[in-house]
C-alpha cells in the first residue's frame, strides 16, 4: 500500500506498539493514519506520531473488511501441507518493513511430518532481522496461527534461532528490489 489513509476508530481495538511489541488500546474516536495494511494486519500511526499494529480481527473498527486464509492446494498430504506453509508464511510481514517474511530471508526451514492420514506436525526453524526484537514473538505467534489454520496440520511449533544471524543477503531479489537495495 502506498498511499496513506487517515481514518477515525469507530470503535476500541487492541494493539501492539511497535518495536517493542508491548500490547496496548486505542479508542473509539483516535485518528490513525494507515502505513501498511500488508498480509492480515494494519501498521498504522497514531495523532501523536506512535506506530502500532492492529489485528486483521480488529479491521472493522478502521472500516475495513478482515483478510480471509486461502490456501494453495486443498490436499493434505505431507507436500501440499509444506506448499500451503511457504504460501501462507508470505502473508506474514514485519510490521516495519513492507515485505513478507519468507522474501526477507526470515524463515529457514519448514519440515512436516506426516503423522496419521490428513493430520500433519509442522516444524517452522526462523530468525529475527535483529536479536532482541520486540516483534519476535508477535510474529512468531503470527506464523504460528497462519500455519495452525491450514488444513491438514494438527500441531505447529515455530523455533526462533539466532544462527546464522539475518542479514540482508539473505533476502530475496524480490525483496531488496521492494526495498530499493538492489
Amino acid at each position: 500500500m502506498s498511499e496513506r489513509e487517515t481514518i477515525t476508530l469507530t470503535r476500541d481495538v487492541n494493539v501492539v506498539l511497535i518495536p517493542d511489541g508491548n500490547h496496548g488500546t486505542l479508542s473509539k474516536g483516535k485518528e490513525v493514519t494507515i502505513h501498511q495494511a500488508l498480509g492480515n494486519n494494519y501498521t498504522v500511526i497514531t495523532d501523536h506520531g506512535h506506530m502500532v499494529r492492529i489485528s486483521s480481527v480488529d479491521a472493522d473498527a478502521l472500516g475495513k473488511e478482515p483478510h480471509e486464509l486461502h490456501t494453495l492446494v486443498s490436499e493434505t498430504d505431507a507436500a501440499a501441507v509444506e506448499k500451503n506453509c511457504w504460501e501462507v508464511m508470505k502473508t506474514v510481514y514485519d510490521p516495519e518493513i513492507p515485505v513478507n517474511i519468507v522474501d526477507l530471508g526470515l524463515v529457514y526451514n519448514c519440515q512436516v511430518e506426516n503423522i496419521e492420514p490428513e493430520q500433519n506436525n509442522v516444524h517452522i526453524m526462523m530468525t529475527l532481522t535483529a536479536p532482541g526484537c520486540g516483534m519476535g514473538p508477535v510474529i512468531q505467534s503470527d506464523v504460528e496461527k497462519a500455519v495452525r489454520a491450514l488444513p491438514g496440520v494438527a500441531s505447529v511449533q515455530v523455533e526462533i534461532v539466532l544462527d546464522p544471524p539475518w542479514s540482508r543477503d539473505m533476502m530475496s531479489e524480490v525483496a531488496q528490489v521492494q526495498l530499493g537495495l538492489f
